[in-house]
């Protein structure tokens, strides 16, 4: 029954986006155990926006010109946001870079304006439907991407944790950091296709 859907979130999961070059790069700078809040986060959030649009309302919201469009702006101006972050991480009052993990909350709210999410999530309600009620088809698709991309996501974490030995001075985590702030702002272009 899943097997379809689940081949298709793979594909779609698996590819950089931005949770994969945010889990990545956080991975790499504060180790795996430190970024298990972003990446559940991630998990919870990627699994609600596949539910909504398993009942319906990502179709509204495409129907929906304006508020697309709205929506659109608002998705690249806050990836573009958090690309400028990682480039340029905040400084305290002595000026030294505070730099954190990002929370629980902070990457399921981002998902809110993922758009390679939305689009992932969209493409699966709408051609891996098995013709049950709105609410299953929510369940299933939840279910779905909650459970690949789990697994996508600790791929990709513990992938970056391992690049940690690699980025052993600030002048090669620099590099890789102005490496991933470029790739993230450009999937903002992502939210406009």
């Amino acid at each position: 029954m899943f097997s379809p859907l689940i081949a298709f979130l793979i594909a779609g999961l698996a590819s950089p986006g931005p949770n994969v070059i945010m889990l990545t790069s956080s991975g790499a700078r504060f180790g795996a155990r430190a970024t298990w809040p972003h990446l559940v986060g991630v998990v919870i959030g990627t699994g609600i926006i596949g539910g909504v649009c398993g009942l319906g309302i990502g179709a509204l919201i495409l129907s929906q010109p304006q508020l697309r469009f709205t929506l659109q702006c608002i998705s690249a101006a806050w990836i573009l946001w958090m690309a400028y972050r990682m480039l340029f991480p905040r400084k305290s009052a002595s000026q030294k870079a505070i730099e954190r993990p990002m929370t629980f909350f902070e990457a399921a709210v981002f998902q809110w304006v993922n758009p390679k999410i939305w689009a992932v999530a969209l493409a699966a309600a709408s051609g891996y439907s098995i013709g049950l009620t709105p609410m299953g088809e929510a369940i299933r698709i939840a279910a779905g991407f909650s459970s690949v991309n789990l697994f996508v996501c600790v791929f990709w974490t513990y992938s970056g944790a391992l690049l940690a030995a690699l980025l052993n001075n600030e002048t090669r985590w620099f590099y890789f950091r102005c490496v991933m702030a470029i790739l993230l702002a450009l999937s903002a272009i992502l939210v406009f296709l």
